[in-house]
């Protein structure tokens, strides 16, 4: 079992302040971990963290990470307005949605995110919708095609995110055709 970063007595200091639940989390480890994975992929010129916003919708963690140089991958509408108050803009945000309604297309439009697109399906509606960036990202879901399995995601199949490959050609031939 991995130690606590927190003394006993930060712990009882905070059950007394805090009413239960609460989360505690610390800081610096955070930070420690951040740089961990930034050193594990430094041989990648190009390589940015954007951590997944869903996982820890958390403002004093989020600007922890922001300080650190991750950008945020947003999911909602919701998650876009935190990024944003969160301070992060730009291509600090990666917008990555399924089933997205066009009014968290035009918001991520307004900040200039970077849209990630899940499905293919959902090049023709962001054309109609906001119009086509520049710059653009689709979702590879590389299992789909060999039908492999594995013990973190479970049946690829079944999977509703990502394109297979011969999609993502469709998909990249369309969008440089619309402006990307």
């Amino acid at each position: 079992m991995k130690e606590s970063p927190f003394t006993d007595q930060q712990i009882a200091a905070a059950t007394a302040e805090f009413p239960t639940p609460f989360y505690l989390y610390h800081g610096p480890m955070i930070a420690k971990r951040v740089r961990a994975v930034q050193k594990a992929f430094s041989w990648n010129k190009g390589f940015r963290e954007y951590f997944a916003v869903k996982a820890l919708p958390t403002p004093a963690v989020l600007s922890l990470l922001r300080a650190e140089g991750c950008g945020v991958d947003c999911a909602s509408l919701t998650e876009l307005l935190l990024a944003r108050q969160c301070g992060f803009s730009g291509d600090d945000i990666m917008f990555t949605s399924n089933n997205t309604p066009a009014q968290d297309y035009h918001l991520a439009r307004d900040l200039g995110t970077i849209v990630n697109l899940d499905s293919i399906e959902m090049v023709d509606f962001l054309a109609q919708t906001t119009g086509i960036p520049e710059t653009i990202c689709v979702r590879y879901a590389p299992d789909i095609e060999t039908g492999s399995e594995n013990a973190i995601m479970g049946e690829s199949q079944e999977s509703k995110f990502g394109m297979t490959r011969p999609q993502i050609f469709d998909a990249l031939a369309s969008l440089r055709d619309l402006g990307a």
